[in-house]
């Protein structure tokens, strides 16, 4: 499957100093792109590229059982509309044009919990840059984990970053999946042990005169729960 399928949905990442439109990698036109980073044996991946026939999907994933796993998937229901990275997806987001990608999630990705290995988390300064980036005007940040200290960490630097803002409203706008995301595989085996799971939605401010509202005491009260 690897070997037969996976060069039919590759993405070949272009020479340095060069862009990438994302629409182009699909066949036919698409009137969104979304972006998957770390999407494991693809559930949320492939779950919303057949609910959403009409948007262009990114995987990004360096581990090739995940990859295998997807790629079945797509095949078995004849999705032509999701194209895929088996690598990770800090070049792909140097390579993207500005303002190409209408939502990024980022669920249950490694937490790295020891103190030590933090700053290998996917959410950094430097990601949040490059998402924000290539987000659309009010396009989302989507993240999820079941790791609280991997959760305020993600808070704290998507927050700090003016072109961001929390979009929740009350606790249970990160304590409850939202129902336009699916579930996956991790988020399963975390509320088996009894975990409990945040989700956290950012929206991209506008360009032109856009500002981020003041939410300081609405983050300040967040991480205080989470």
């Amino acid at each position: 499957m690897v070997d037969s399928y996976l060069p039919r949905l590759r993405i070949v990442l272009p020479r340095k100093g060069e862009s990438l439109e994302p629409q182009t990698l699909f066949d036919k036109p698409v009137r969104d792109v979304w972006l998957e980073v770390g999407f494991g044996a693809g559930e949320h991946l492939v779950s919303q590229a057949e609910a959403h026939r009409d948007v262009g999907f990114i995987g990004c994933e360096p581990f090739i059982n995940g990859v295998a796993a997807v790629l079945s998937k797509v095949k078995a229901r004849q999705l032509d509309n999701v194209r895929i990275l088996d690598d990770d997806a800090r070049p792909l987001l140097a390579a993207l044009v500005d303002a190409s990608v209408g939502r990024v999630f980022v669920l249950f990705s490694d937490p790295w919990p020891k103190a030590r290995h933090n700053e290998r988390r996917f959410i950094s300064a430097s990601t949040v840059d490059a998402v924000a980036r290539i987000l659309k005007d009010r396009g989302h940040l989507c993240f999820a984990s079941d790791h609280m200290g991997y959760v305020r960490w993600a808070l704290e630097r998507v927050t700090a970053d003016r072109r961001f803002s929390w979009t929740a409203r009350q606790p249970a706008d990160w304590r409850c999946r939202p129902e336009d995301w699916f579930p996956t595989r991790y988020e399963a085996k975390a509320r088996a042990r009894g975990a409990a799971c945040a989700y956290l939605k950012f929206e991209r401010e506008g360009r032109i005169g856009g500002r981020a509202p003041e939410r300081k005491s609405l983050v300040r009260s967040g991480a205080e729960v989470i």
